[in-house]
């Protein structure tokens, strides 16, 4: 019996090893600004693909507060982009441009986009872009940031996170959510919103029954709480990614 229990078990780990072994890895670059490190999506992201079958996403980041991309180009503001796409090798390069970037000058955000794109697919990498919402006291402004980031998607041929859409689908099932920290940057509640929808990208998996508790460890092996939601938002904003198509990795 008990040489039986061994194998049985040695049968089980080898499975367990095998399935942490056939999970890939997709090492991602974070470029951008205040949008992107409040709440650290980076690590939002890196701990929500704990969840996933088959992606685990590790997560790296050069973020600037009031940063636009020409200021990641120009290694100015003490942006350390350049210097990081030179050292290592990424797969993905998540790119967030200024909240109003696609309103000020659209001709200097085809013009920046395109050079980051080129020098980011040089370096072997794929570049993503972040769409940006609308501020709290502006909803208008989504229609513009829309069309300008979906006609230099087209454009260069790169693909798009829809986080300014997710903002207002998830505002119209519930007006009252607060995504916002202020007139403008995310709240938990935001961040917890653009985790999700980086996480649908990569993996191509639905979010359902994710944790409202978004955690990691540290270097002594502590528990560190990222995010935390109360369940019926968690739920909410789980739905709002699910229920909304758009381009994954794999299509």
């Amino acid at each position: 019996m008990k040489k039986l229990f061994s194998i049985i078990f040695l049968f089980t780990f080898s499975i367990n090893v095998n399935a942490q072994v056939e999970k890939d890895t997709l090492k991602v670059l974070f470029v951008g600004n205040s949008f992107t490190y409040y709440y650290n999506l980076p690590q939002v992201v890196k701990a929500m693909s704990n969840n996933s079958k088959t992606i685990y996403i590790d997560s790296y980041h050069s973020l600037v507060g009031g940063s636009n991309l020409s200021h990641h180009l120009n290694q100015e503001k003490g942006s350390r982009t350049i210097e990081m796409l030179n050292k290592e090798a990424y797969d993905y390069v998540v790119l967030n441009h200024h909240s109003l970037a696609a309103t000020d000058n659209v001709n200097s955000f085809f013009e920046i986009s395109e050079k980051i794109v080129d020098l980011i697919r040089s370096k072997g990498a794929k570049p993503l872009f972040m769409v940006t919402w609308a501020y709290r006291d502006n909803p208008q402004m989504l229609e513009s940031i829309s069309k300008v980031y979906n006609d230099m998607a087209e454009r260069l041929d790169v693909d798009l996170v829809p986080c300014g859409s997710l903002f207002e689908r998830a505002l119209s099932r519930d007006p009252i959510l607060d995504l916002y920290s202020d007139h403008k940057h995310p709240s938990n509640l935001g961040t917890y919103l653009n985790g999700l929808a980086f996480f649908k990208y990569f993996t191509g998996e639905k979010t359902l029954d994710f944790n409202k508790r978004i955690t990691k460890f540290d270097e002594n092996g502590q528990v560190l709480y990222l995010l935390l939601l109360n369940q019926s938002d968690a739920d909410l904003l789980q739905n709002v990614v699910d229920d909304y198509d758009f381009k994954t990795r794999l299509n």
